[in-house]
């Protein structure tokens, strides 16, 4: 950003409103003004009770669909921290996970299909907002780690591409 606008500022301050009064523990906003002008803003606060939340989440990020015996030799040792694994595609912000783009539709991703790259693999919804994730690069889904509906904290592994 080349200088700083006024409403910047007032933005700012309002994404630390919204994270105080919902008791959110991030936010995270890119925004675009023209080619050369652009405010990317992370607005977060450390609590107490997020390593655990992370803890909670793990079991249930590390329940694989099926695999044959030959391929979970290889899942057991990426499965004590997924979020290590190279093919590993994060969470860009706090939301809810969707893997499909509406109730009842086919999801977005199976385990075994091949993506492009900028592909919409899933959704992360916040504060109402439905956010398209795209696969960052070309690849085969490996493990699918999250389940629809359920919460992620910021940089969670969602899926592994392989």
């Amino acid at each position: 950003m080349s200088k700083p606008h006024d409403s910047d500022v007032a933005f700012i301050k309002a994404l630390a409103e919204l994270l105080r009064e919902n008791d959110l523990t991030e936010l995270e906003v890119s925004r675009s003004y023209g080619e050369d002008d652009s405010l990317d803003v992370r607005v977060a606060r450390q609590m107490m009770a997020a390593p655990a939340a992370m803890q909670v989440s793990a079991p249930v990020a590390a329940a694989p669909a099926p695999q044959s015996a030959a391929a979970s030799a290889p899942a057991a040792a990426t499965t004590t921290d997924p979020a290590q694994d190279p093919g590993a595609v994060t969470s860009p912000m706090v939301g809810t996970v969707y893997l499909a783009p509406e109730p009842g539709a086919a999801n977005f991703i199976q385990v075994g299909d091949n993506v492009a790259e900028g592909q919409t693999i899933l959704i992360v919804e916040a504060m109402k907002t439905m956010n398209q994730i795209p696969s960052p690069r070309a690849g085969k889904i490996k493990r699918i780690l999250v389940e629809d509906g359920a919460p992620v904290e910021y940089g969670a592994p969602l899926v592994i591409l392989g």
